[in-house]
């Protein structure tokens, strides 16, 4: 229930975001100044405030639960985000909304039924399986260099997809150092987890708020909300030892779940109202044709 909460937050402050940060000209992209000018903005702020909101439930539900089990919670984030944005356009949801909300929140379902996701521990500070996490950092570097070269679109996607993979390692880190915090204040300050996960949120802050304005959110969003918990289910198998039912009947529904949720996602993805951002406000004088 705590995850939803979460999901519901992280959703509301998405669409505020994207309104916000669309506005802004495509120079700015991957530039701090975006953040900067973004910063004025009430409405963006009020994003953030919800984003925020969103992240401390979801710091609670990874208290208590493992990351293989609060990621694709988190996921219906999109449901949301586009139940928001019904609201404000005032529009009925067609078939298409109500298949991916479907293969979505079905999806999600299926993969915690049979995946069943329990056990687990912290690995302590110097473990080597921490490695995992520098493994991420360098694909979504890797995704942020190839975007630098693509077309408007192509950029939005893989910055997004960046963006969502530091927020599965963010999931991770704040999952460590809670589990940390069990054993003492002292011994959470000293390691080094507590430490990054600032870093680690901003540097994902700067690229969603990048592909926010670069594309709208059908475009924009689908990537970090799959890429999240996909990341978030890998580290919690790679970091903390978290187990999933590996019966070949558990192994089949455990995939047809995640690629259902994958599939709704993007399906949600391609909903009007999530594009209706487009046409929301002009971007500020000096920016490039989109």
């Amino acid at each position: 229930m705590i995850s939803l909460v979460s999901a519901c937050f992280l959703g509301l402050g998405f669409v505020a975001q994207q309104h916000a940060a669309y506005r802004e000209p495509l120079g700015e992209i991957l530039h701090p100044s975006l953040l900067l000018h973004l910063i004025r903005s009430r409405l963006w702020l009020a994003g953030i405030g919800l984003m925020l909101t969103g992240q401390i439930f979801s710091g609670l539900a990874l208290y208590e639960a493992e990351v293989a089990k609060v990621g694709p919670l988190l996921a219906t984030n999109l449901l949301f985000a586009l139940t928001a944005a019904h609201v404000i356009y005032q529009e009925h949801l067609s078939w298409v909304e109500w298949l991916g909300a479907l293969l979505v929140s079905g999806g999600v379902a299926l993969f915690l039924v049979f995946g069943q996701p329990h056990g687990g521990s912290s690995p302590g500070s110097g473990s080597a399986r921490w490695l995992a996490a520098a493994f991420v950092i360098v694909v979504a570097a890797g995704l942020v260099l190839a975007s630098l070269r693509c077309s408007l679109q192509t950029k939005a996607i893989l910055l997004a997809g960046a963006a969502g993979m530091l927020y599965g390692l963010q999931d991770a880190l704040t999952r460590g150092s809670l589990l940390t915090l069990r054993e003492g204040l002292h011994v959470l300050a000293g390691s080094w987890q507590p430490y990054v996960v600032p870093l680690v949120a901003l540097i994902g802050l700067l690229l969603g708020q990048s592909a926010f304005d670069a594309a709208p959110l059908r475009i924009s969003l689908p990537a970090t909300t799959a890429a999240e918990p996909i990341v978030g289910i890998v580290l919690g198998i790679a970091i903390f030892a978290e187990r999933l039912r590996v019966t070949p009947e558990a192994l089949a529904g455990e995939v047809v779940g995640l690629i259902a949720m994958v599939a709704g996602i993007f399906i949600l993805g391609q909903s009007p109202f999530l594009a209706k951002s487009e046409q929301a406000a002009p971007p500020r004088p000096g920016s490039k044709p989109r």
